[in-house]
């Protein structure tokens, strides 16, 4: 290849992908901490293509960190299906994307399977059996437990008339157990021109930069040097994040969604990032309809020509619930290689499909996952779609567009106008096979949706005609537009659980000593009939219909509301815990006991103990907060000063439990 054919091709793509500048420092390189390596990423993976023996990981750095299932899984997931593929004669052709796969072994994460979960929910009439459910203890997770993995990918195909079929193929994959895309997708655009510039060595440099990097803080900014640059990433906030992502439970109940963010950098949910605008904007009206199949947890199939533009519907689909707590099993980019494509392919028409969201480019889905209710159609297959990244910024640029000057202007609805009836009806009629002769950008659903469009926010969105250097900027506000739009429709909706979340202080004239009262009990029927009786609210009763209170229901037994709804009610316990405590703290235990009688006194005396006795065996366990000593120090002083109000033989009494003597350190 000509020099400068090649830095051309690079240009193009960096220009697209707006690729961070990087070199490696003339020192050498920091040494690898494998440990730290793993908070972020699991393992560099380097796949080619074989034409004689199929997809074979040449390099895994660290080595020994998958299993022979995993590897498998991993290179059949890391190229674009050749099936679905346009084929050109470019000689460099780069494309970047992401799956999500079912880890090979068991765990018991707070997200239960689909299965677990339905069984919860239809179980949950009763208010007694319900709070059973939502009250037990959320499990601790770690990287080594957590359920699913994530692979990031850039892809090369090489165009050379010398080899054969004239080419070849390579992917540059990291893999993860968090979805921080924000993260990942810079550092792809870094790593896979590095790969392919100096070979393994790019892999090593990256793993022990990456080692350095300071634990991640969910929902906060960070700055992550890597090499002479530095990547500046917001993190999903923790309450977006599942249990088996490897989080603590600590790191997961830290903070609640508010109730509506004046702060529009702050991301509120995974995928922040999506390009919601550029890969629906086709089919901008359905928007509200897939808000609501995901909000109640129906499965979707997402086909689109490319990886990228598969998965970058996907996470744009996943991004439009926040802050509701995504539990809905979604793969990016799915391929019939998948362990779990056999199961799917065997069920049988008329039989319940798994809530999932499948991002495909294999037209063969339609055939063989024919259960599958809802199918959504986007993205175009020109010859330069395939090149559009996920990228670190979103575009809104429509692939294969002529390029030209244009002015901004509000986007046209004259597609949504009533005069394309006729070919809503004729594609309804065709249905999806259609697909198999010419791509179409379009949904076909059975579902009646409760929430109208709001064109109010559609005509506030920009069309900067045909210029793709106004494009961009303009995609960039489009987005944030429909993204608090959106935000804003689900944070009302949940609204009305509010007061089950709602943490109780102690009141004036109560001992903060007793164990606080237990969070209001949450039975659906009464739930519904009280909402159904006071209304939805000013926001959504202007934008959904008068049986609104269905989409509740269905939302009520749907995979996303238990997962949501415990996390919810242990973020409340948990803080509710902190209040009493910290009201423990504060009390003057002399005057509070001056006006008590003996039998109070000694009530008070065995709460004190017994909360001394759960701090010590939090401390004891590594799970004790930063002030526990604090705590228990305080907590002792005033053990004694109430063990000193006792009649004397009361106080002999209760030092004959030699533990109680220790606390108050009265010899015996």
């Amino acid at each position: 290849m000509r020099s400068n054919e090649r830095l051309c091709l690079y240009k193009s793509n960096s220009e697209m992908s707006r690729s961070p500048s990087f070199s490696l420092k003339s020192e050498q390189s920091p040494k690898l901490d494998p440990e730290s390596l793993q908070q972020w990423i699991v393992a560099f993976c380097i796949i080619r293509f074989d034409l004689e023996q199929g997809q074979l990981i040449e390099e895994c750095y660290p080595p020994n960190t998958l299993t022979q299932d995993e590897e498998l899984e991993i290179a059949y997931s890391s190229f674009p299906d050749s099936v679905s593929q346009y084929h050109n004669r470019s000689s460099i052709h780069d494309c970047m994307f992401f799956f999500r796969f079912r880890r090979c072994h068991k765990s018991n994460p707070m997200n239960g399977s689909s299965s677990e979960i339905s069984e919860v929910s239809h179980r949950a009439g009763s208010s007694e059996t319900f709070n059973k459910n939502i009250s037990k203890t959320l499990p601790r997770s770690s990287q080594s437990d957590s359920r699913y993995m994530y692979g990031f990918v850039f892809n090369r195909q090489r165009h050379d008339e010398r080899l054969k079929r004239g080419g070849e193929q390579k992917s540059v994959v990291i893999l993860s157990h968090s979805p921080f895309s924000s993260v990942f997708r810079p550092l792809l655009q870094i790593m896979g021109p590095l790969y392919f510039d100096i070979g393994k060595k790019a892999l090593e440099h990256i793993a022990a930069y990456v080692s350095l990097w300071p634990s991640p803080t969910p929902g906060r900014l960070m700055e992550l040097p890597i090499g002479n640059a530095a990547l500046k990433v917001n993190l999903p906030p923790a309450y977006s994040l599942p249990i088996e992502s490897g989080m603590s439970i600590e790191e997961a109940l830290t903070s609640m969604a508010p109730l509506l963010p004046t702060n529009q950098s702050v991301p509120q949910g995974l995928f922040h990032d999506s390009d919601i605008f550029g890969v629906f904007r086709g089919i901008l009206l359905q928007l509200w309809v897939l808000w609501e199949l995901l909000l109640i947890g129906e499965p979707i199939l997402m086909i689109a020509p490319t990886p990228p533009q598969c998965c970058e519907a996907v996470a744009s689909l996943v991004s439009l619930v926040a802050p509701l707590l995504c539990s809905v099993d979604f793969r990016p980019y799915f391929t019939i290689h998948d362990p779990e494509f056999a199961h799917l392919n065997s069920i049988q028409e008329g039989n319940a499909f798994p809530p999932m969201i499948l991002g495909v480019t294999n037209l063969f889905f339609l055939k063989s996952l024919r259960g599958i209710p809802h199918i959504v159609s986007v993205g175009s297959p020109s010859p330069h779609s395939n090149r559009l990244p996920f990228s670190s910024k979103p575009t809104g640029r429509i692939p294969g567009r002529p390029e030209g000057l244009g002015v901004q202007q509000p986007l046209s609805l004259k597609k949504f106008s009533p005069s394309n009836l006729l070919n809503v009806v004729k594609l309804r009629r065709e249905g999806p096979l259609c697909l198999m002769t010419e791509h179409k950008e379009a949904i076909w659903t059975t579902y009646s949706s409760i929430t109208k469009p709001d064109t109010s926010i559609l005509n506030r969105l920009i069309d900067a005609g045909l210029s793709p250097r106004v494009e961009e900027s303009m995609s960039v506000v489009n987005n944030e537009i429909l993204r608090r739009h959106f935000l804003e429709l689900t944070t009302n909706f949940l609204a009305p659980f509010g007061p089950y979340f709602r943490a109780i202080t102690p009141s004036e004239g109560t001992s903060p000593f007793v164990d606080p009262p237990p969070l209001p009990p949450f039975n659906i029927d009464e739930f519904l009939r009280s909402l159904s009786a006071r209304g939805p609210g000013k926001f959504l009763s202007k934008r959904m219909k008068s049986n609104w209170i269905d989409l509740y229901r269905r939302f009520l037994k749907g995979h996303n509301f238990m997962p949501w709804f415990q996390r919810r009610r242990a973020v409340a316990e948990q803080e509710q815990q902190r209040i009493w405590k910290q009201a423990r703290m504060k009390t003057d235990i002399q005057e509070f006991i001056s006006k008590m009688s003996e039998v109070e006194v000694v009530d008070s005396f065995n709460s004190i103990e017994k909360h001394i006795r759960g701090e010590t065996q939090m401390q004891e366990s590594g799970e004790g907060s930063k002030d526990s000593a604090a705590t228990c120090s305080k907590l002792r002083d005033d053990l004694r000063v109430v063990f000193n109000v006792l009649p004397r033989d009361m106080q002999e009494l209760l030092v004959m439990n030699p533990e109680t003597a220790a606390l108050l350190d009265v010899p015996r």
